[in-house]
C-alpha cells in the first residue's frame, strides 16, 4: 500500500518529462522549419532576382508617391489621374537625369586610365615607400613577357559575345524599368482595393479594425519616411552640385547625382562620395590645398544633413541601429548588387515598422531601433533588483 503513492508520483514525473521532451521536440522542429524557410527564401530571392527586384522597387516607388496621391485626392483629383501624372513625371525625371549624366559618365569611364596616371603623378611623394615594390613587380612583368619562346605567337581571342551581352543587359534593364513604372502605376491607381481585400480576409469586426489600423499606420510611416528621405537626398545632391560648380569642379552634376543616390546608403555612401570627389579634385586642381576644398565641402554637407536635417525632418523614432544597417547593406549588396544595397535601408525600415505593430515581433523591432528601450545606470548594474524594478 505504501508503494502506490510512490508509483503514482513516478508515473506523473514520467508523464511530465515526456511532455517537456515533446515540447522540446516541437520547438526544435519549428526552429528547423523556420531555418529551412529562410534558406529557401534567400535562395529564391537570389536566383529569381530578375523578378523580385523590379517588383520590390515598384512597391517602394508606390509607397514613396502615396502621400502625394492622398493629398491630391483630398483636393478632388482621383487616384488614376494623380497616379498617371506622378508616374509620367517620374519617368521624365529619370530619363532627363539619365540623358544629362550619360555623356559625362561615359567620358569618365573612357578616361579611367588617364585619371589613374594623373592621380599617381599628384601623389608621387606618397608613393616613394612603395617604389621598390612597384619596380619589382615591373621587373617580374618584363620577365614574363620576354621569357616566351620566339616561335610562339600570342593569340588574341575576340570576344564576340560582348555586344550580345550588352544588348541583353540593356534589354533586361529596360524590361525591369517598364515593370517598375507600370506596376507602381497600378498600385497607386488601385486606391483602397488592397485594404478592402485585407479586411475581407478577417471574420471578426475587431480583427478587421486592428488589421486596417496596422496597415494604415505602416503605410503612412513608411511612405512618409521614403518621401522625405528622397527629398532630402535630392536637396543634398543639388547643394553639393552647386557648391562643386562654384569651386570649379568638373562635372558637378555627376557628383551631385552620385551624392544624392549614394546617400541612400548611410555611412558607406557618404564615404564613397567623399573618396570620388577627392580623387577628381586632386587631378583637376593645381594645388592640393585648393583640391581639398571640394571634399571638405562634401563632408560639411553630409554632417549637416546627417546630424541636423534628417533627424529634424524624419524624426528619431525611425532611426535604425548602425550595426543592422551595415549588415543589411552587406547582405542585400551580396544578394542583388548595387541596387540591392540601395534598397537595404528602406526595406529595413519596412521590417522595423511592421515589427513594431505586432507584440510577437517587438523584440526584432527593438533590436533594429537605434533608441534604447531601457536605460540602465552604472549604479544599478551592481543591484539586480534595481534593474528588475
Amino acid at each position: 500500500m505504501k508503494t502506490e503513492p510512490a508509483a503514482l508520483a513516478h508515473a506523473v514525473a514520467d508523464e511530465s518529462d515526456s511532455r517537456v521532451a515533446a515540447r522540446a521536440d516541437t520547438h526544435l522542429m519549428r526552429s528547423l522549419l523556420v531555418g529551412i524557410f529562410l534558406f529557401m527564401a534567400i535562395y529564391a530571392l537570389y536566383f529569381a532576382r530578375a523578378f523580385f527586384m523590379p517588383v520590390i522597387l515598384a512597391f517602394l516607388l508606390a509607397l514613396t508617391l502615396t502621400p502625394i496621391v492622398r493629398l491630391l485626392r483630398r483636393h478632388g483629383i482621383s487616384e488614376v489621374i494623380s497616379a498617371t501624372l506622378l508616374v509620367l513625371v517620374s519617368i521624365c525625371i529619370f530619363a532627363s537625369v539619365g540623358y544629362l549624366l550619360s555623356g559625362p559618365i561615359i567620358d569618365l569611364i573612357n578616361n579611367t586610365s588617364s585619371i589613374g596616371q594623373q592621380l599617381a603623378e599628384r601623389l608621387a611623394q606618397l608613393r616613394r615607400p612603395l617604389e621598390k615594390i612597384m619596380q619589382i613587380s615591373h621587373q617580374i612583368e618584363q620577365l614574363t613577357q620576354t621569357s616566351q619562346e620566339p616561335g610562339i605567337q600570342r593569340v588574341a581571342v575576340a570576344q564576340s559575345g560582348i555586344l550580345s551581352a550588352a544588348a541583353s543587359n540593356i534589354l533586361s534593364a529596360g524590361t525591369g524599368l517598364t515593370i517598375i513604372f507600370v506596376l507602381s502605376l497600378f498600385l497607386l491607381a488601385s486606391g483602397t482595393m488592397f485594404y478592402e481585400k485585407i479586411i475581407q480576409s478577417f471574420a471578426r469586426l475587431s480583427e478587421k479594425k486592428r488589421a486596417l489600423r496596422v496597415v494604415y499606420d505602416v503605410e503612412r510611416e513608411i511612405s512618409h519616411y521614403l518621401l522625405t528621405v528622397t527629398i532630402i537626398n535630392a536637396g543634398l545632391g543639388t547643394v553639393i552640385a552647386l557648391g562643386l560648380w562654384a569651386l570649379g569642379m568638373p562635372n558637378p552634376l555627376v557628383w551631385g547625382a552620385a551624392a544624392a543616390l549614394l546617400n541612400f546608403l548611410p555611412y558607406v555612401g557618404a564615404l564613397i562620395t567623399i573618396a570620388l570627389v577627392t580623387v577628381m579634385a586632386l587631378i583637376s586642381f593645381d594645388t592640393i590645398f585648393y583640391a581639398l576644398l571640394a571634399p571638405a565641402f562634401v563632408i560639411l554637407c553630409d554632417i549637416v544633413e546627417g546630424q541636423f536635417v534628417t533627424p529634424m525632418v524624419v524624426g528619431r523614432r525611425l532611426e535604425i541601429n548602425a550595426v543592422a544597417i551595415l549588415i543589411a547593406i552587406a547582405f542585400w549588396s551580396w544578394l542583388w548588387g548595387f541596387v540591392g544595397a540601395l534598397m537595404a535601408v528602406p526595406l529595413l525600415v519596412v521590417i522595423k515598422v511592421f515589427c513594431d505593430h505586432f507584440d510577437g515581433l517587438s523584440h526584432v523591432g527593438n533590436f533594429l531601433s537605434a533608441q534604447h528601450a531601457v536605460v540602465v545606470e552604472e549604479d544599478d548594474i551592481a543591484d539586480p533588483e534595481a534593474v528588475k524594478g
